[in-house]
């Protein structure tokens, strides 16, 4: 399990958080792409071409571009999903490299992030996803909550009332029995139907 200090390099976190999406994505089949997913936007094939153009983004903000020209969900049309995020992966990981990434500013459409703060708040995004996958896959007994409670802080401490309405990036935070697991908990902040 991965150990998670706030005020450290972000990169093994968000390693560590594509580890976990990327086994999720090897345990899903052709047949399932149709599938819904707590995500309620999303059915699987649309899912994981979000998390590929999520990826793109990232590069293509490292590489000092614009990531609204980035197609989100990407358009890709594969049957070999896996192979995809793995190639996204390793571009945005070559990016991400030099450490004097971290220090510069990166401007998003909602806010000015440094590189610390951007890959940080990406980790928490790509947790989230895992266990939206996970729903489809079944494979739920393989997340790492160490991530789950490092994102549900996060996103305690940053999402606003304004971020959890109908129709914002988060669904309103739904009721969840206090002894959950922590993804449960954090499915249930980020307004998944738990």
């Amino acid at each position: 399990m991965t150990e998670i200090d706030a005020t450290t390099d972000p990169r093994p976190h968000l390693s560590a958080a594509l580890d976990q999406t990327e086994h999720q994505i090897d345990a899903i089949g052709n047949a399932d792409l149709g599938l819904p997913t707590p995500c309620a936007e999303y059915d699987l094939r649309t899912l994981l071409a979000h998390l590929v153009a999520v990826l793109r983004k990232l590069t293509s903000l490292g590489n000092g571009e614009d990531m609204a020209q980035v197609k989100d969900p990407a358009e890709d049309r594969t049957e070999h999903w896996g192979d995809t995020f793995r190639g996204a992966r390793a571009d945005l990981e070559q990016v991400w490299t030099p450490a004097s990434a971290l220090g510069k500013s990166y401007a998003l459409p909602w806010a000015t992030l440094t590189g610390y703060e951007l890959l940080e708040a990406y980790t928490h995004e790509f947790t989230v996803h895992a266990w939206d996958l996970s729903r489809v896959t079944g494979r739920g007994d393989d997340l790492d909550p160490v991530l789950a409670e490092a994102a549900l802080d996060w996103f305690t401490r940053n999402l606003t009332t304004e971020d959890h309405r109908e129709g914002g990036p988060f669904a309103p935070a739904v009721a969840v029995a206090a002894d959950a697991d922590v993804y449960l908990r954090l499915a249930a902040h980020a307004g998944r139907p738990v």
